[in-house]
């Protein structure tokens, strides 16, 4: 298989450590392995830095009152870390588990409650997550479904510790192993005399080492000398005064240590994935917050009033979107079910929030977390794929996939006239788009319904759109996971002058597709495809050739920004990116012979699982193909993106070793003609 470090591909056996760990990985590889190794500078090799996917995790369940494995990915068993579930839909408690204190013992975020144990709840930290017990509190069944939401964090070094200590009443330094200075510090007493009354001390860089506010109240910043002795954390150690919320004589104290901008992670060892700031808001409500990267969790609280609301935590599998719906927030400080608004929407860089308080200007402490996955798929499975499905007319959960859907594409098979459906996660479940028409976004409540499901996602009766789930309608599905090196989107506003966006593919993008989000009419999908260039772009709801009005501000893409053309101020656009990702995706281009011909993707045995195809020098359909479907002999079915036909069984193309056979000699796909060029996108 291959191995990526520092950005080269090794076909070789991976080495025998881990992320995070120190030491070599010698005697994991051959000697020609090695000198491979030694040929690119990378021997001795070292372990790979962790990647945020390796140390944190938003995981969606619902309860089952029996024995129940969450597998999450995150080593817990170990390494170590915290475990803090909520109920999504019921008015009841936070619960935290960590492995320092053990399992079945839990801390309440909303309470000064000292430690609780139930045998029933979280009972075992395992490898690759943990395991609950039969209790409503974090698994029932009872009055069902009880959805849960949980957030996991791994003890690694640069993003988070866990410390617990004993209260003397006397000013102690606190040793640590974050490995970088602190940007937060939460503390709780979990045991001892009075222990249950101890208020929840937080300190943040924003607030400095003279004040201190309190997680299970709404109370702003205080400024008090017994809480850190007016001094700053080190990278090994933090400092508490007499105060008794986290130095009681004779209780004992777990301490939540979050690291802020150390680097420490992805391929080079000097990516940041977590960030302890502020932002103040206009008079508004509103701020924008530039954190080098887009965010899929943040938790937020203001600092300067003591009217200043609650804390609040939003993350990207509840809702968090660049919408003018979603933001599920739930509250650390209460009990509640979580709500919706429009409050932080996540951007490439950082998030906006929008009127986010009814207090106008006002100051405000976060914790953010980076969006994964950072690592680059090796597997066409782990980041798309194709299926079908029956409509039902009635509420419906797919959840058979491998990964968390960040895009569906939805087309109906064998009845005309229906349109596509394009729903997307940044976008909000239920903002629909239509890839064969120039429409503006609508409101679908009741066709894509949601995103919060760990392999899929929610469909409702879908009576108005008919675009994913009516009744007598047959569908394929195409679902895309976002992946460094494979697909990213950026949803944007227009200036009124040229842009220069940021984006996270972590590769040139090779095809783009563009499309005006708040246009009632003539919001044409742009395409960019680089064989054409940057000067040229198709159109993906026409069928026309290549037109050389340019989208992309005649400059082509780079791996970290993408280039738009002056466009009115206050337009919204979403576009979305792909690249050539070894094994995984191709983007490329061919000349029609007329005659059967190959085209190699680079792919494993398996072949292409979904090939799109379009002629460029000249009219022609955006042709779509997949596994789920055929894509053999016999049953190669076509669907055309660009109108509402349904699928033919001709213009033959098959899975091939390597890519994928073009069988056909159809103009729109593979014509004899002089000059006849087409461009593609195909997927493993």
């Amino acid at each position: 298989m291959s191995n990526r470090y520092k950005g080269a591909i090794i076909s070789a056996t991976p080495p025998t450590t881990t992320g995070g760990e120190s030491g070599t990985a010698s005697g994991a590889w051959t000697l020609e392995q090695q000198m491979q190794l030694t040929a690119a500078g990378l021997w001795p090799i070292q372990p790979l830095p962790p990647f945020i996917e390796d140390v944190f995790s938003c995981f969606l369940y619902t309860g089952t009152g029996a024995s129940n494995a969450i597998t999450n990915g995150i080593d817990l068993s170990t390494k170590g870390g915290l475990v803090w579930i909520k109920q999504r839909n019921a008015v009841i408690e936070h619960f935290l588990y960590d492995t320092t204190r053990g399992v079945t013992k839990s801390l309440s975020s909303n309470d000064t409650t000292s430690e609780y144990t139930n045998v029933n709840t979280l009972t075992a930290f395992g490898t690759s997550g943990f395991t609950l017990g039969s209790s409503n509190f974090v698994n029932g069944i009872t009055s069902a479904p009880r959805n849960y939401v949980s957030w996991t964090f791994r003890e690694q070094a640069k993003f988070f510790d866990i410390v617990t200590y004993t209260g003397t009443g006397a000013v102690q330094n606190i040793a640590h192993n974050l490995g970088s200075v602190p940007g937060c510090i939460i503390i709780k007493a979990f045991a001892g005399s009075s222990s249950g009354t101890r208020y929840w001390a937080v300190y943040h860089r924003s607030n400095g080492e003279t004040k201190y506010q309190e997680l299970n109240s709404t109370n702003s910043a205080f400024t008090n000398a017994n809480y850190w002795n007016n001094t700053a954390p080190t990278s090994t150690q933090f400092t508490i005064g007499s105060a008794a919320d986290l130095n009681a004589s004779g209780n004992t104290f777990v301490a939540y240590l979050f690291a802020h901008d150390a680097g420490g992670f992805g391929l080079t060892g000097t990516d940041n994935v977590i960030s302890c700031g502020s932002f103040t808001t206009d008079g508004s409500g509103n701020a924008t917050v530039s954190l080098g990267y887009e965010p899929q969790w943040v938790l937020w609280k203001r600092s300067d009033s003591s009217t200043g609301g609650n804390w609040r935590i939003v993350d990207a599998m509840r809702g968090m979107a660049y919408a003018s719906q979603g933001d599920n927030s739930l509250y650390p400080n209460l009990t509640d079910i979580e709500d919706g608004g429009n409050v932080l929407n996540p951007t490439a860089t950082g998030f906006i929030v929008q009127n986010g308080t009814t207090f106008g200007s006002a100051n405000y402490i976060y914790i953010a977390i980076r969006r994964g996955p950072m690592k680059v798929p090796t597997l066409g499975t782990s980041v798309f794929t194709p299926s079908t499905r029956a409509g039902t007319g009635a509420t419906a959960t797919t959840s058979n996939l491998s990964f968390p859907p960040d895009m569906v594409w939805s087309k109906g098979r064998d009845n005309g006239g229906t349109n596509s459906g394009d729903f997307d996660r940044l976008r909000g479940a239920t903002n629909q788009l239509s890839l064969n028409q120039s429409d503006a976004e609508t409101t679908a409540s009741t066709s894509l319904t949601g995103f919060d499901v760990m392999t899929g996602y929610t469909a409702g009766s879908d009576a108005v759109q008919l675009t994913i789930n009516a009744t007598g309608y047959n569908y394929v599905n195409w679902q895309f996971r976002r992946a460094p090196g494979f697909f990213d989107e950026i949803c944007w506003t227009a200036t009124g002058s040229a842009q220069t966006l940021n984006h996270n593919l972590n590769a040139v993008p090779e095809l783009m597709i563009r499309k005006r989000r708040d246009l009632s009419t003539g919001g044409q999908w742009d395409v960019y495809v680089a064989p054409l260039g940057a000067t040229n772009k198709l159109i993906l709801n026409q069928t026309a050739a290549v037109d050389g009005n340019s989208a992309w501000n005649n400059t082509t893409p780079t791996s970290s920004v993408v280039y738009m053309n002056n466009t009115v101020a206050g337009w919204t656009f979403v576009t979305y990116l792909f690249a050539t990702c070894a094994g995984v995706s191709k983007v490329g281009s061919y000349a029609g012979t007329g005659a059967t011909q190959t085209i190699d993707c680079g792919f494993g045995a398996g072949g292409a699982r979904f090939v799109l195809i379009k002629r460029t020098d000249s009219t022609g359909d955006w042709y779509v193909w997949d596994t789920a479907r055929g894509m053999v002999s016999g049953t190669d079915p076509s669907l055309l993106l660009n109108n509402t036909n349904a699928e033919v069984n001709a213009n033959s193309i098959y899975t091939a070793t390597t890519g994928f056979q073009i069988v056909s000699t159809a103009a729109g796909i593979n014509s004899s003609a002089i000059g006849a060029t087409y461009i593609f996108l195909a997927i493993a």
